[in-house]
């Protein structure tokens, strides 16, 4: 039985973001289950689409005033960085960094599918963003200024977004 499986907690309401968790819940399974010798290509399509996955949410903030240097997209690059560490050691033979990768990856993800990409999936909504065209269909809803953090309540007060409309019900839903 895989660490994490995919269930209706983890929807966020946002169907690109749902799909996308979801494949990236099943290659997380199946790189977890993958006997030695099938081990090392299941984590290279498992860091392939997180790549994908991490960078279309990149896009999704950037598209909606959050900027380049909040912590969510930060969060990204260092779990990436990880994946990537854990794909060089596997390709020297050593499995073992990944087998325990899998295991922490599933509670990771779920920690942060429930905070930075609920806060996420909420400001998608308010704004109206349309994942597959990148159009808004509530523009007024956006923030006047770039979200610094994250716009989750784990963010330091000088990081969060002060007066924005967004700030508040985004860090109720990260709570």
């Amino acid at each position: 039985m895989p660490t994490l499986v995919w269930n209706d907690e983890l929807k966020l309401g946002v169907p690109a973001m749902d799909q996308t968790h979801e494949e990236f819940v099943a290659l997380l399974a199946a790189a977890e289950a993958a006997p030695d010798a099938e081990l090392l290509a299941c984590w290279s399509r498992l860091v392939e689409h997180t790549a994908e996955h991490f960078g279309n949410e990149d896009r999704y903030m950037l598209a909606t005033h959050f900027a380049a240097s909040n912590c969510h997209t930060t969060h990204h690059k260092m779990v990436l960085d990880v994946l990537r560490q854990g794909l060089t050691m596997g390709q020297t033979g050593d499995l073992a960094p990944i087998r325990q990768m899998t295991r922490e990856l599933a509670t990771w993800f779920a920690h942060h599918a429930d905070t930075m990409d609920a806060a996420l999936a909420m400001h998608l909504q308010r704004v109206g963003f349309d994942p597959a065209t990148g159009s808004l269909s509530h523009a007024a809803a956006l923030p006047t200024e770039m979200i610094h953090g994250c716009g989750g309540a784990t963010c330091a007060p000088d990081h969060a977004p002060e007066a924005s409309a967004d700030a508040e019900p985004a860090r109720a839903a990260a709570a």
